[in-house]
C-alpha cells in the first residue's frame, strides 16, 4: 500500500548543505527518508521553513517528492532555538496547504516543533502522525544546563507529543530508554529504527588515491573529525587527544577538522573555530590541526577514506550519522561511548568506544591503531560489512514505511520489526 506522506522538518531542509548552522543529521535524515519513500512508490511533500526570499514556495525536487517552503517568520536564517514563536504561522500554512492538496495519509514530524504541526493536523484533519525527535530536551538540559537556550516549554511540548503521537521512532536503544525513563513513554508505541547511510554516496576509496585527491602524501598520518562545529560535538577533546598522541606517543599525525558555516574556515562566521585554534595553540599542536571549512557531501568520502581513523567524541549524541559514513568508507571509528554511537560502533570490531571527555584514553586508542596497521584494516573491513548489512537508508526507510502501514491499519507497534534486534 502506498501513501501520501507529509514530512515536517521545521528548520532542517533536505536541500540545505550539511555541516552549516543548524544543518546536519536531521537534514540528511529527511532527505534520505523522502528519497527512499519515493523509491517505494509513496508520494512525499517535505515542509520546511522558508529562510530565503529567493526560494520558490514549491520545489519539484524529485519525481514524486516536493519541498514546500513555508512562510513563517522572517525569510532569513533564524536559530532553531528562536523558532517556536513562528510555529503558529507554520501550522496554519501547512493545514491550508494540506486541505487544498487533497490531504495526506500520514504525517511524519521531525523535531519537537514539527510535532506541534503534526498534532494540529491530527486534531483538525484526522491524519495520524509519527514523530522522530532527533534530540530530546531533557537530555540536552542534562548536558548543556544553562547553555541550553531552547524555551522551557520544549519539555512540556515533547511530553504532550509523546502522549498524542500514533507512533514514535527511537533512533537507538538509548533513545528508547530516555523516552521511557525521562518522559514515561509507553514502549508499545515506540519502534527503534536507526539512521542510515547511502552506499552509492559512501564507499571505500583506496587511501593513497583519496589522499592524493586532497593534496596529502601516502605516508601522512591523518586523523579526521567531521561535523557541526559547536561545543557539544567535542572537537576540543579531539584536539587534546591529538596533542597527547603527538607528544606522549610520538605519532606525527595531523588532524583534519571538516565543518563550519562557510567553505573557507572563518572564525567570524564560525566562532568555534577561533576557540579551537586557541586550544590547539595552547596544546602545542597548532601546526598539526587543519581547519578545512565546510565541504560538500560529494567530497566527504574522500576525507573519510583518506583518514587512518575518524574520531567523534560528543558529550551526547541522539544517533550520529557520521560514524556510519566513516564505516561505509572502511575507516575505523573512535567514538564517544554515548547514545547512538555506542549502538552503531562495535568495540574492537569496527572501532573503539571512549568516554566523551577523556583525551588520554582517546590518545591511547589512536596510538593502538597506529601501532598496528593490520588492526586498522581489519576494523575497516568489518565496518563496511556492518553498515551494508544493517544501516542502509533503503533498509531504514523500509522499516519506516512498515511502521506507517501498521499505524494506518491499527496494528500494534510492537508487532513492527525493530532494527535494534538485528543490530
Amino acid at each position: 500500500m502506498t501513501h501520501r506522506v507529509a514530512l515536517i522538518s521545521d528548520h532542517a531542509s533536505p536541500l540545505a548543505a550539511a555541516g552549516g548552522v543548524d544543518s546536519g543529521g536531521q537534514n540528511v535524515y529527511v532527505a534520505e527518508v523522502a528519497r527512499n519513500l519515493v523509491a517505494l512508490g509513496h508520494a512525499v511533500d517535505v515542509f520546511t521553513r522558508s529562510d530565503d526570499p529567493e526560494l520558490p514556495e514549491v520545489v519539484d525536487w524529485l519525481p514524486g517528492a516536493r519541498v514546500i517552503h513555508v512562510p513563517a517568520g522572517p525569510k532569513t536564517f533564524v536559530r532553531k532555538e528562536d523558532l517556536l514563536s513562528t510555529m503558529h504561522d507554520f501550522t496554519r500554512f501547512v493545514r491550508s496547504f494540506a486541505e487544498s492538496a487533497g490531504g495526506y495519509d500520514m504525517v511524519h514530524a521531525n523535531f519537537f516543533m514539527s510535532g506541534l504541526v503534526a498534532a494540529e493536523l491530527k486534531r483538525t484533519l484526522g491524519v495520524p502522525f509519527v514523530v522522530t525527535f532527533h534530540a530530546l530536551g531533557l537530555v540536552r538540559k542534562q548536558h548543556q544546563r544553562e547553555a541550553d537556550e531552547f524555551p522551557a516549554e520544549r519539555i512540556d511540548i515533547e511530553t504532550r507529543l509523546i502522549r498524542e503521537a500514533d507512533a514514535i521512532i527511537a533512533e537507538c536503544p538509548q533513545d528508547l530508554e530516555d523516552l521511557v525513563t525521562l518522559y514515561g513513554a509507553s514502549t508499545s508505541k515506540v519502534a527503534v529504527i536507526p539512521c542510515g547511510v547511502e552506499p552509492k554516496q559512501f564507499w571505500p576509496i583506496e587511501r593513497r588515491l583519496a589522499r592524493k585527491a586532497l593534496g596529502y602524501e601516502p605516508q601522512d598520518k591523518l586523523v579526521l573529525h567531521l561535523g557541526r562545529l559547536v561545543p557539544r560535538k567535542g572537537a576540543d577533546n579531539v584536539i587534546c587527544g591529538m596533542a597527547r598522541l603527538v607528544n606522549q606517543y610520538g605519532v606525527p599525525a595531523h588532524l583534519l577538522i571538516v565543518g563550519g558555516n562557510s567553505d573557507i574556515p572563518d572564525p567570524k562566521l564560525t566562532p568555534e573555530i577561533g576557540r579551537l585554534r586557541e586550544l590547539a595553540e595552547s596544546e602545542g599542536v597548532a601546526d598539526r590541526v587543519v581547519f578545512t571549512g565546510r565541504r560538500s557531501r560529494e567530497l566527504l568520502k574522500l576525507y573519510y577514506s583518506a583518514a587512518d581513523a575518524f574520531v567523534t567524541t560528543p558529550w551526547y549524541e541522539p544517533f550520529g550519522i557520521t560514524p556510519l559514513e566513516s564505516m561505509a568508507c572502511g575507516t575505523p571509528v573512535i567514538g564517544a561511548n554515548v547514545g547512538g554511537i555506542k549502538y552503531s560502533v562495535v568495540e574492537n570490531e569496527t572501532g573503539f568506544l571512549v568516554p566523551p571527555k577523556e583525551p588520554e584514553l582517546l590518545a591511547q586508542q589512536l596510538a593502538r591503531l597506529y601501532a598496528s596497521p593490520r588492526l586498522g584494516k581489519r576494523l575497516g573491513r568489518h565496518a563496511v560489512r556492518r553498515v551494508n548489512d544493517l544501516f542502509t537508508w533503503q533498509a531504514v526507510t523500509h522499516s519506516i514505511a512498515e511502521l506507517y502501514a501498521n499505524v494506518r491499519s491499527g496494528t500494534p507497534i510492537a508487532a513492527a520489526s525493530s532494527m535494534a534486534d538485528a543490530a
